[in-house]
Formats: C-alpha cells, structure tokens, sequence
C-alpha cells in the first residue's frame, strides 16, 4: 500500500488542523493505521493508532483529548483531527500501515509502509 499524507500547515496555539493519509490499493480496509510525528532534533513518537474497523483507538498520552483519529474504508483515507494545538505538537506528522490490522501498535517498527509526512507548526 502507498501511503500521502497532506493537510498540515501553520496555525496558532489553541487553532486546529485535520490531516489525511490517502492510501493506494483495494487493501486499505485490511490493515491497522497509524500517525507518528517527529519534531525537529527528536526521535519519532506515536501519536494514535487505529484498528481495521475504525471501532478501536488508542493514543500517546500527550495528545489524548485534543487529537482524534478516525478512518474512512470507502475513500481509502486515514484523518488525524488535532484540535487545541500546541507549540510542541510542532513536527513532521507521518501515517503508517500496520499489517497486524488489530495491532492498535505504538511502535514504529511494528509498521510496514509509511507515507511521506507532513509538517504541522503552531505558533505561540
């Protein structure tokens, strides 16, 4: 599966912004997603991760409350809804596909293909 995230941007601390991960193929349904991001000088860090149904989630403690995953089968499309940004959500914001579409994973390596990110900064 290819993977193009899009919808980052610059906004204001306490703004919103949506991103999508469209995925390629007639397979999108079969697997477990991911958002991960990676802030300048730092290491990757997970962000969410959802189930193949849509009916599980799970969240990195940092953005819980504010950010809401979500997917879309019928249009291939994985959504990262961040509402209530900080200045330290600032980062490159990418999406992954998990083969185990159960999994729920927080770790990168558990992922199999990766879009190629988006770079979301809030401003202060």
């Amino acid at each position: 599966v290819q993977l193009q995230a899009s919808g980052g941007g610059l906004v204001q601390a306490g703004g919103s912004l949506r991103l999508s991960c469209a995925a390629s193929g007639r397979t999108f349904s079969s697997y477990g997603m991911g958002w991960f991001r990676q802030a300048p000088g730092k290491e990757r860090e997970f962000v969410a991760s959802i189930s193949w149904t849509g009916g599980s989630t799970y969240y990195a403690d940092s953005v819980k409350g504010r950010f809401t995953i979500s997917r879309d089968n019928a249009k291939n499309t994985l959504y990262l809804q961040m509402n209530s940004l900080k200045p330290e959500d600032t980062a490159v914001y990418f999406c992954a596909a998990d083969r185990d579409r159960w999994g729920l994973h927080r770790l990168s390596d558990e992922y199999d293909y990766w879009g190629q990110g988006t770079l979301v900064t809030v401003s202060s």
